[in-house]
């Protein structure tokens, strides 16, 4: 095989490349849907804004009753960036981490210990990007460090991404 051949399959392989992921380009939008409150109530809502095989975007919409447990993932690192509202976060031993407002927010590694929940009178929207530790993992691994204080189920999840 002559050098100019295998310079063009390599150029071929690249352009089939970018043309396979240039097809899996998500495009969404947020909008806060929930602005009644019989729309979800108490608790927690998720909506999912679109996800690759490393990473996931979604924003938590939390109001009374909607706050987490202690508990840390094996599997994602996690960035938190308050949209509206304000959230605390807590340790281990209730340690407050901090509390964010709009435009703030921090990074939990894999393995940390954390729960947050709604500082203030208004919905907490909360954005979520988080990276996986390993390619293609369907779950991010969350152990729970302490007992939950709402069910499993309780978190109404919804798809902001076509």
């Amino acid at each position: 095989m002559s050098e100019q051949t295998a310079s063009d399959d390599r150029a071929k392989e690249r352009e089939a490349w970018h043309a396979e992921q240039e097809a899996k380009i998500q495009i969404f939008r947020y909008t806060n849907q929930f602005t009644k409150p019989e729309d979800f109530g108490r608790g927690k809502a998720m909506v999912k804004l679109g996800r690759s095989d490393i990473l996931r975007g979604s924003v938590q919409v939390v109001r009374e009753g909607g706050e987490t447990n202690l508990h840390y993932h094996t599997k994602i690192d996690s960035l938190w960036m308050v949209l509206k509202g304000r959230a605390r976060f807590y340790g281990p031993g209730e340690v407050v981490m901090g509390e964010f407002g709009p435009h703030e927010g921090v990074l939990i590694p894999r393995g940390a210990r954390y729960w947050f929940e709604s500082a203030g009178e208004e919905d907490l929207e909360l954005l979520q990007v988080s990276a996986f530790s390993e390619v293609g993992a369907e779950k991010s691994g969350r152990t729970d460090a302490s007992p939950r204080k709402r069910p499993r189920d309780a978190t109404l999840h919804y798809q902001g991404y076509s």
